[in-house]
């Protein structure tokens, strides 16, 4: 796979989960760990950073399976990411993301998406 895009944008391939899964790099996973729970307020443990991509087949973090809102209605819509959606420009949920990772809209325009207003 050229690029692992998500729903939002983000590249997977940069996601810390991500990396320490396909290296199994068990200091990255707590350090992903302990910075995810603070940023969240919730508990996350380093046995919870296992990740091989949003779109892809194999295990995914319990928020990216489970808690994303973005993924959960990409996968209603059926569509592949988040500029395939007509919605995307009236998006509050993805529209959080791409305002504090504009590299995302970029990575979706990059698929072939074409983003409504582009």
């Amino acid at each position: 796979m050229k690029k692992m895009i998500a729903y939002c944008g983000l590249n997977c391939e940069k996601c810390d989960a991500y990396l320490a899964t396909i290296n199994d790099d068990q200091k990255l996973r707590e350090k992903t760990a302990k910075l995810w729970a603070q940023l969240n307020d919730v508990p996350i443990l380093p046995e919870h950073i296992n990740c091989q991509g949003c779109r892809a087949d194999g295990i995914k973090t319990v928020f990216c399976d489970n808690i994303c809102d973005i993924r959960q209605c990409a996968l209603k819509k059926g569509v592949v990411t988040c500029g395939d959606c007509s919605d995307l420009e009236r998006c509050s949920t993805a529209g959080k993301i791409l305002e504090n990772d504009p590299s995302a809209l970029e990575n979706l325009k990059g698929q072939g998406k074409i983003c409504k207003g582009e």
